[in-house]
């Protein structure tokens, strides 16, 4: 993971979604209908963007930093993207770090013709499988996880390229959904657990993927289902779909932050609204974790359909008493606290009026180092709150993700240092608490927790992690052979 781009809000103190993918099939205009879902997806990731299409002969990409509507919202940048099919990709840099050579699509000549692929997750013996692939004369031309599969593909014997593509995923652990081209049609398929979303729908004779169903509702496509864990679907260009299970019966282990945080609040996860669920989160958190106060405030924007859910069980007024500001930008880490401070002020800035004198309980998604809390509690003293506290819509965030999002190292979470009380003495705050993870999941809609092989992946809480880490064990056992050595 690259944690050293100047594109981290508030100093890495949010956690991001690497990436979201769009696939079109069987449209007319497919970049024009990929652009599109793309612009649906950009919360999911604003540092670079690329589609490629294929027109039935040749292959066609564009990529660029930034947001969609920079390098997409031109009918010239679209028609250099001919073809009825089409594949996109918007993404934060997670493994393999920023630059153009790692934005997606990536796309390779393979001698059963063009291959490209879009991916969000990540994969958690990439490194190991890179080693290997080097060590028999493997030349990459990126630093992308997702290269890793592209080559297992290429080197695969067996003959067809569902069955080379298959070949391949045996080989990678962790989470991926990835949507793939080639001059046969189009493939997606999600890891054997699920870990990462995608959804499919129709559009007219078209099919299209992808990471949310908020896609499809600004293309004016209907939702037909998720992709189940384990499921590659393959779809012809004379629009025959066909299915196949390849990895066996695995237990669902879906990313349980996709209803806290990372989709968005009118997006279908899992079978639920996931605005729905942010408010019953909400309710289970002030049933749980009540407060005498006389506002519910809401951190913007994320917080806000918990702090919905929290005043409605509680009776407590729900009130904007912080007002964000949406023309900020992306804000740049600077080398200061005191410029790293008013770029908190930039986004987001009191309601003096309303909060002065007032005792209030503010409500957010997660708390991950703690600096932005911190920022946020004392930015509310200043406007005269007489009581602040803080309640938030998610267990403590303990442990670093490795399935494709942008976490710090464990040792900068502050749940990873510190308990409750000494988190509360940090940001300032007269009361903290979280919702607990038995809460989570009823809110979500679950049973309760199923300790020996929970409903979800919910690791960041947990530490419960539900494959194999090899690279990390492997930079752990490097890690202590250097200690070793320079103790000896």
């Amino acid at each position: 993971m690259n944690l050293s781009h100047p594109f981290y809000d508030d100093n890495g103190d949010k956690l991001r979604e690497e990436c979201g993918v769009f696939g079109a099939i069987g449209a007319d205009e497919a970049s024009t209908v990929t652009a599109l879902g793309l612009h649906a997806l950009q919360h999911r990731g604003q540092e670079a963007a690329g589609i490629t299409s294929y027109d039935g002969d040749m292959f066609y990409s564009r990529r660029g930093n930034g947001h969609v509507a920079e390098n997409f919202s031109t009918a010239e940048a679209l028609a250099e993207l001919p073809g009825h099919m089409a594949a996109g990709h918007v993404r934060y840099s997670t493994t393999g770090g920023a630059g153009l050579r790692n934005v997606q699509p990536l796309y390779a000549d393979l001698a059963s013709g063009g291959f490209a692929v879009a991916h969000n997750g990540n994969i958690s013996n990439a490194q190991k499988l890179r080693d290997e692939l080097v060590g028999r004369g493997a030349i990459f031309q990126s630093t992308s996880d997702t290269e890793v599969i592209i080559h297992l593909v290429a080197t695969s014997r067996y003959p067809t390229m569902v069955d080379r593509l298959v070949d391949a995923l045996r080989m990678v652990e962790g989470a991926y959904s990835l949507i793939v081209m080639t001059p046969e049609g189009m493939i997606a398929c999600r890891d054997p657990l699920g870990i990462r979303p995608l959804v499919m729908g129709k559009i007219g004779e078209a099919t299209v993927f992808a990471s949310e169903s908020v896609a499809f509702d600004v293309i004016g496509a209907e939702f037909v289902r998720q992709v189940e864990p384990g499921e590659l679907i393959k779809v012809g260009f004379d629009g025959q779909i066909e299915t196949l299970r390849p990895f066996g019966n695995h237990k669902a282990r879906p990313c349980i932050f996709e209803h806290v945080y990372f989709s968005r609040p009118d997006s279908i996860f899992d079978g639920r609204s996931v605005y729905a669920a942010r408010k019953a989160i909400g309710e289970q958190l002030a049933i749980e974790n009540p407060c005498d106060v006389d506002l519910v405030v809401p951190v913007p924007d994320s917080g806000v359909p918990a702090a919905i859910g929290y005043a409605q069980q509680s009776g407590i007024p729900f009130e904007l008493g912080i007002i964000r500001s949406h023309y900020v930008g992306r804000t740049f880490i600077q080398p200061s606290d005191g410029v790293r401070h008013s770029n908190v002020k930039r986004k987001h800035n009191a309601n003096r009026g309303l909060v002065e004198g007032k005792r209030i309980v503010l409500i957010d998604d997660s708390i991950v180092r703690g600096t932005t809390s911190m920022k946020i509690v004392e930015m509310m003293r200043d406007a005269g709150a007489s009581e602040v506290h803080f309640r938030v819509a998610s267990p403590p965030t303990a442990h670093s993700c490795f399935y494709g999002v942008d976490t710090p190292e464990r040792s900068k979470l502050l749940a990873a240092r510190m308990d409750v009380e000494p988190m509360r003495d940090f940001i300032r705050a007269d009361s903290l608490a979280f919702v607990s993870i038995e809460g989570l999941y009823q809110a979500v809609g679950e049973q309760p927790r199923d300790a020996a092989c929970p409903q979800y992946c919910d690791a960041c809480f947990t530490g419960d992690y539900p494959t194999p880490l090899t690279d990390l064990a492997q930079r752990k056992d490097k890690d202590a052979q250097l200690s070793f050595d320079k103790v000896a």
